[in-house]
């Protein structure tokens, strides 16, 4: 299954500026995702990370592979995110930054999820350029109803 931007837009509560994935590729129904984010030299984070050399910072990668599993746990138990629906970050694991992102890079994000337990669901995650791993890290997420 893959979705566009507008199949994403229903499915992810973020929006510009910290909408993070553009497409999606792949999606195998409560096992695995692939994404990806267009990396552009208009992101707003680029302005002051850095002026002299452009590098995506990796706290946005994290959450880049954290919204592209969001859209894999959403997908998993069958819901549509609404104004009242959050998926928040419950941990990061063995994060490990390997390769600059830059302008013009093509992000894949690439999650598999691991388990669901008591609320949390738990994704091995890792982002590639081309076939070089940029980012990984085991991530922890839970969803919760707003009151």
């Amino acid at each position: 299954m893959s979705m566009d931007i507008h199949e994403i837009l229903k499915r992810l509560p973020h929006r510009y500026p910290f909408l993070l994935v553009d497409r999606v590729l792949e999606l195998e129904k409560g096992k695995r995702i692939l994404a990806l984010k267009n990396v552009t030299m208009n992101e707003p984070y680029f302005v002051g990370h850095f002026p002299h050399r452009p590098v995506m910072p990796g706290v946005v990668m994290l959450e880049a592979l954290a919204q592209a599993a969001a859209i894999l746990a959403f997908d998993n138990i069958g819901v549509m995110p609404d104004d009242k629906t959050v998926f928040y970050f419950a941990g990061i694991d063995s994060a490990r930054f390997k390769r600059p992102v830059e302008p013009g890079d093509q992000l894949m994000l690439h999650a598999t999820l691991e388990r669901s337990r008591a609320g949390i669901v738990k994704f091995s995650a890792q982002a590639k350029v081309g076939d070089i791993v940029a980012v990984e890290a085991g991530l922890m997420c839970t969803m919760r109803r707003l009151a």
